[in-house]
């Protein structure tokens, strides 16, 4: 029987905060290490009755680290400097946190006799891609410095892959929905707080595709992971997506749900644009979404009528970018 300790770096972010809740949920034990930035330690421990452990570390202290390791079965690897915009304040910063760094964690992991690693990359490192369904076998096409060490860090750990040592891959889509640690900044959640907290939807461009999950989904699919037979998911890459809309079809959704009919279209650069594929990971061990962008909205709008978001358009807790460029991070 597989041990049931699991070790989450990045436990207090956005997918984090949410994914330690259903592990807890389905009795697993739980070490989050992470710099809470954004929520504190006593938040974190209270909302599970202390029955977590929680270590407030930067995942470059390679010395705090290992220690957190010890008797961990599991780790999933959340910890980045999350999305493009983040990454660009400080590329110095997110190359230190997001690659630099990695390829030790790996190394400490197999000498702490880690069993399963489980890596957050992200589904932009496609790129731009015309294809109607694009799969794991797919050449990797990375435009931004992010998406190139995602994508660096996936060929790292493959290298690593053993039978003593199982390493997976997930390539989320863009995550939408509800956390503890909510975020504001990506694209339902943008447009779902604009609608509501500005009574107006605006959006840049409209016809590029953004593939979504929800976040109860993507926390599900990385449990249906922990559980999974490693000899099937040992060295492999999923796509996890849910929903390919475009960005014009993401605001339509929005608007609505929120009754908001106001859209206005900016034209800009961002020209990313792909639509994924995740049967490979249903063929696997049978993961399949089970809630739409229709329904993250909706949790959404309802968390807003309890009025807990305080300024919303504009607190740092829920950007990341305003969050890094008011705070003297290195």
């Amino acid at each position: 029987m597989k041990s049931k300790k699991v070790l989450i770096t990045g436990g207090a972010g956005y997918v984090g905060s949410r994914l330690v809740e259903l592990l807890v949920k389905n009795s697993f034990k739980v070490i989050v290490y992470d710099t809470f930035w954004y929520r504190s330690v006593l938040s974190m421990k209270t909302q599970f009755n202390h029955s977590i452990e929680c270590i407030c570390g930067d995942i470059r202290d390679f010395q705090k680290l290992e220690k957190a390791m010890a008797n961990c079965s599991s780790i999933i690897h959340l910890a980045c400097i999350s999305n493009d915009p983040s990454f660009d304040l400080n590329p110095d910063l997110g190359k230190s946190i997001n690659f630099s760094c990695f390829e030790e964690i790996v190394r400490l992991s197999v000498k702490s006799e880690i069993k399963q690693f489980i890596f957050a990359s992200s589904s932009s490192v496609y790129g731009i891609k015309e294809d109607l369904n694009v799969t794991e076998v797919l050449p990797k096409e990375p435009i931004t410095d992010y998406s190139k060490f995602k994508s660096e860090c996936e060929e790292i750990l493959l290298n690593y892959s053993d039978i003593n040592f199982c390493t997976t891959i997930l390539r989320p889509a863009t995550v939408c929905g509800v956390s503890k640690r909510q975020r504001l900044d990506v694209i339902v959640n943008i447009l779902t707080n604009h609608a509501i907290s500005d009574n107006e939807i605006n959006i840049f461009n409209g016809p590029q595709k953004r593939p979504n999950i929800h976040i109860d989904d993507m926390c599900q699919a990385y449990l249906e992971i922990l559980n999974a037979d490693y000899n099937i998911i040992n060295g492999q890459i999923y796509n996890v997506g849910s929903e390919n809309l475009t960005v014009s079809d993401i605001a339509n959704k929005v608007s609505k749900i929120t009754k908001v009919d106001n859209i206005n279209i900016v034209e800009n650069n961002d020209q990313r644009s792909y639509h994924i594929s995740s049967d490979k990971i249903f063929q696997a061990i049978g993961f399949s979404p089970k809630k739409t962008v229709e329904d993250a909205i909706s949790d959404l709008q309802i968390e807003f009528k309890k009025n807990i978001y305080t300024d919303s358009l504009n607190n740092e807790l829920y950007f990341n970018v305003k969050f890094l460029s008011n705070h003297n991070i290195s």
